[in-house]
């Protein structure tokens, strides 16, 4: 049975805090949606419901972080990654502080709620920052082994939780998780598909039409942004003669942005990005607007096959 991605957070955090008592919890009046709920019930008083006010919560998690504590602060992608961003730089990146981010209702798989909050911005931001590290887990299990290796971490980390209920994707079960390190869930000799987020089940679904095709594909979970794994994108970018990313966020300073950065200048596979093209989201299902903005197996699929000239 499926679950979604914040349900998982919000467990993981629970679980963390047993574990851990210098975790703390920061939530801007939406601990029902973010599912920061699991902590506040378990630990109310290591709990800050912060009210409508992003920009304070962020300041305050710097001020507990500076006490040695380790703040988890949550909201909606688009309020935090948005309207707290010079909070976010200013007080704790620039500072370099160990404040964990986990915001979720990212992309467009919020669906319903419409362009106005659904982010499909906030890993650029959040990446450009210096100091800042950005994790985007794909299913329920590796959502928890993210915010595992942010607890751990040192510094600001960024976990991107997406709203709708997913499967676990089998193909990762037993495929450890290294912070920095991308997961090749499947190798191939022809083509590759670096994914990230809700889209690396897509991926597989497309691996597996091109190999029916005689096209073989390589699956390349790259969960972790920043510090992206220059060396696996290397090593495909001299092996396959065609690399596609995907992922549920703007075209512009995404996963495709970062991919692209390390190909600058390299010889090699030719290369597509598939994400959001300079567009905001609009109101509807996750599955159409998955349609509606190209974020398809088939997507992919075609594209690899062009630039294989299949």
């Amino acid at each position: 049975m499926g679950k979604s991605l914040r349900v998982a957070f919000g467990e993981t955090l629970a679980k963390l805090g047993e574990e851990n008592d210098k975790i703390v919890a920061l939530d801007a009046d939406l601990a029902n949606a973010t599912q920061s709920k699991y902590f506040k019930a378990k630990f109310p008083e290591r709990f800050f419901d912060m009210g409508i006010a992003e920009a304070n919560m962020v300041d305050t998690a710097a001020g507990l972080a500076h006490d040695g504590l380790i703040p988890f602060v949550s909201t909606f992608a688009l309020f935090g990654a948005g309207r707290a961003y010079e909070e976010i730089r200013n007080s704790v990146a620039y500072e370099n502080l160990n404040v964990k981010f986990a915001f979720s209702h990212s992309g467009l798989s919020v669906g319903e709620d419409g362009g106005s909050h659904q982010s499909v911005e906030d890993i650029a931001l959040m990446r450009v920052m210096p100091n800042m590290k950005v994790i985007v887990p794909a299913d329920p299990q590796e959502t928890e082994k993210a915010v595992r290796a942010a607890a751990e971490l040192d510094g600001p980390v960024y976990v991107r939780v997406g709203r709708p209920v997913v499967d676990d994707i089998p193909e990762l079960d037993d495929k450890p998780f290294e912070f920095g390190k991308a997961t090749v869930i499947k190798d191939g000799t022809d083509a590759a598909i670096i994914a990230c987020g809700l889209m690396v089940s897509k991926a597989l679904e497309a691996a597996k039409k091109l190999d029916a095709e005689g096209i073989s594909t390589a699956v390349i979970n790259m969960h972790t942004i920043k510090p992206i794994d220059k060396e696996t994108i290397l090593k495909y970018n001299d092996k396959v003669k065609a690399i596609v990313t995907m992922e549920e966020h703007s075209v512009i300073g995404g996963l495709g942005s970062a991919v692209a950065e390390v190909l600058a200048g390299k010889a090699g596979a030719r290369f597509s990005i598939i994400g959001i093209e300079d567009r905001f989201g609009q109101s509807g299902k996750p599955d159409l607007l998955f349609e509606e903005y190209g974020l398809t197996v088939e997507h992919a699929v075609a594209d690899i096959k062009t630039m294989l000239g299949k």
